[in-house]
């Protein structure tokens, strides 16, 4: 049979079907269903079935804890799902540091998301413009009542309507009216796009122009979480350093790419973790780190007097409600541990966490470079990937440790060499 005829019907299909149709094509064999039945939990999988299509296993990620944070007075255990070593370490040894050094405050400032109604084309643009300013509360109030009644019942719900003007590259012109919805404790993306397709025929039949896209916008700055983290009396040198460093990334577009990286080293893993959506945070940020027509850095680093100074400010759209926060227990957990009263709460935390991060990752490169801070806590990657035994890498930790001190850098072939040698019974486990 061929690959079309095997994927036939494949999603009609159960798990144990699937399996085999891929084991019929040649993708897996039978040990890798094996090992994709008993990798997970199956209480686990048979929830994913409920979340993506096509499922036919789970794929984990460690999921660990940042210590101390203490941001804005209060302390926090911070969830990270992560893979990548250093991170959780970094994270926590810097936080330590301004705990002990400074502190961490946030806000937010705004309170709305936004959604997108696109007219391709319109006729004239400033006759549209006026119809919809000139009946912008009654189209305000009847979506409210009839989509979001519940969120305006906590305060939130639809707030504005604005229009704007986008170039066309044939000379027509093309209008967007922004829907601005305060989402409460939701991430919101499907609200406030329910919320442009209900407008969609209301706005027609006021203007005569056609609506050809509704869908939200990840470029929500209209609401912007901020981080500060202040140190005291930082070693002139070392403050110096870490300032030249962000003056690099807020310049070369280069730098600035890499930069974020490590900022979102941060985020990333706590969205994750609390099962928010971090491909729509990541676009969000991105494109806010390019409003002024270059791609600059999030953060910015300045000495002010003897203390270092360090701010984020970035869109960070997550929620506390609904999705696969309300549905997936390991979820649930992570966000019980956190103890956020609001998904308000859960921006500030998931900001302050990246700028520490980025504080981690700036002091690493200016001190003693991101190389040998990254490969001592790869050692023990390193030691699992030359097959070692828990009782051999109790003895090889140390001596590649060593080895590092002395040679800057160490390799798989390093750690399979010393593995080699105390097999051989020239260093005693």
């Amino acid at each position: 049979m061929t690959f079309k005829d095997l994927f036939k019907g494949y999603s009609k299909l159960n798990r144990p079907e699937r399996l085999q149709r891929l084991v019929d094509m040649g993708a897996l064999t039978h040990e890798d269903v094996a090992f994709l039945n008993t990798a997970t939990d199956a209480p686990i999988t048979e929830l994913a079935e409920n979340f993506i299509e096509n499922v036919i296993g789970c794929f984990p990620l460690p999921l660990g804890v940042a210590t101390n944070f203490l941001i804005d007075r209060r302390d926090y255990v911070i969830p990270m799902a992560v893979e990548e070593t250093s991170i959780i370490a970094a994270a926590s040894r810097n936080a330590r540091w301004v705990r002990d050094e400074g502190y961490i405050k946030t806000k937010t400032v705004g309170s709305e998301i936004i959604g997108q109604i696109q007219l391709a084309t319109v006729k004239n643009f400033m006759a549209f413009k006026a119809i919809i300013e000139s009946c912008q509360q009654s189209l305000i109030d009847v979506a409210n009542t009839t989509i979001v009644p519940g969120l305006v019942s906590r305060g939130g719900g639809v707030k504005a309507l604005s229009v704007r003007q986008v170039p066309r590259e044939d000379g027509q012109i093309m209008a967007v009216v922004h829907v601005l919805l305060n989402p409460c404790d939701a991430m919101g993306a499907n609200v406030i796009t329910q919320v442009c397709e209900f407008l969609k025929e209301p706005i027609q039949s006021l203007t005569g122009e056609t609506v050809t896209m509704c869908i939200l916008s990840n470029l929500a700055d209209t609401k912007l979480t901020q981080a500060e983290v202040i140190i005291h009396n930082i070693e002139s040198q070392i403050g110096e350093r870490i300032v030249e460093a962000s003056l690099f990334a807020e310049q070369d577009p280069y730098r600035a790419a890499t930069h974020n990286k490590g900022v979102l080293n941060g985020i990333d893993p706590v969205l994750i973790a609390t099962g928010n959506d971090w491909r729509a945070v990541e676009a969000g940020i991105h494109a806010y780190a390019a409003r002024s027509g270059q791609y600059r850095s999030i953060t910015q680093w300045r000495m002010r007097n003897k203390d270092l100074m360090g701010t984020f400010e970035a869109p960070i759209c997550v929620g506390t409600v609904g999705g696969v926060t309300r549905l997936h227990p390991t979820a649930q957990l992570c966000l019980r541990m956190l103890n956020v009263e609001s998904a308000d709460e859960l921006a500030r935390v998931i900001a302050a966490v990246g700028l520490v991060q980025n504080l981690g990752a700036i002091r690493a490169l200016t001190a003693e470079g991101i190389i040998q801070g990254h490969m001592k806590l790869h050692i023990n990657n390193l030691l699992l990937a030359a097959g070692a035994t828990p009782e051999e890498q109790t003895v090889l930790k140390q001596q590649l440790e060593e080895f590092l001190q002395t040679h800057a850098k160490i390799t798989l072939s390093d750690a399979q060499r010393m593995l080699a040698t105390l097999r051989n019974g020239t260093i005693t486990a």
